[in-house]
């Protein structure tokens, strides 16, 4: 049973998810605060986490950045703002996923499965690592990107573009065809969030981001990733 953790204060939508979602075969915990939040995140140990952006004691796009820091499990999350630029900040900063308020509990479960599917489908990297060369390493236990030895880590839809990547080396991936195998098709999708996830990447991994070795542009077409 997938263990969902709903963060919401809304007492009428949480109870509402919590109910639904129960239904639906999920191990729902909901709390209403995000001091409550962290503590779920040890105590319940999520595998999804839905989370509204405007709390009680907390509010805004950098509250996926705060709990981004503090798992690597698919974070969905939930706002009354729905414009592409909030839609992009939050995915930047550390959301898997955005569904704006008001939004349907149906499409809610289906997200998550997306998602899930994205985590549980993924063929497992052999003795928790696969190479590329010597200097980029995916550890599939930790779920982060060792770069030179050294563990780096990376959002959710990070971690499983590079995967992507390092299985299909030299392959050239749309940016369309990338958020749909990081994200699934049925999530929301907007070619600018590649084209941030992919400057976090280079960032993160190459020696020189403006003249990146590994994760190459094809002009006109999306990305590949060069041993």
């Amino acid at each position: 049973m997938t263990k969902v953790l709903v963060i919401e204060d809304d007492s009428i939508l949480g109870e509402m998810l919590t109910l639904y979602l129960t239904e639906e075969q999920f191990d729902v915990e909901r709390v209403e605060s995000a001091r409550e939040g962290f503590q779920a995140l040890v105590k319940f140990s999520p595998e999804v986490i839905i989370l509204d952006l405007m709390l009680p004691d907390a509010d805004g796009p950098i509250l996926c950045t705060r709990f981004r820091e503090k798992t690597p499990v698919p974070i969905i999350v939930t706002s009354m703002k729905n414009a592409v630029a909030d839609r992009i900040q939050a995915i930047t900063l550390g959301a898997d996923d955005y569904l704006t308020k008001p939004y349907s509990v149906q499409e809610l479960k289906v997200r998550i499965q997306a998602l899930l599917r994205r985590v549980n489908a993924a063929q497992p990297v052999p003795a928790g690592a696969a190479a590329a060369r010597d200097r980029i390493l995916l550890n599939g236990e930790r779920r982060t990107i060792m770069l030179e030895g050294h563990n780096i880590e990376t959002t959710f839809s990070e971690y499983e573009m590079m995967k992507l990547f390092m299985q299909y080396p030299g392959r050239v991936f749309s940016r369309e065809e990338l958020l749909n195998s990081v994200r699934g098709i049925d999530s929301y999708v907007n070619e600018r969030a590649i084209d941030v996830h992919i400057t976090n990447l280079r960032r993160k991994l190459e020696r020189n981001p403006k003249e990146p070795q590994h994760i190459k542009t094809v002009w006109g077409i999306g990305y590949k990733f060069i041993k």
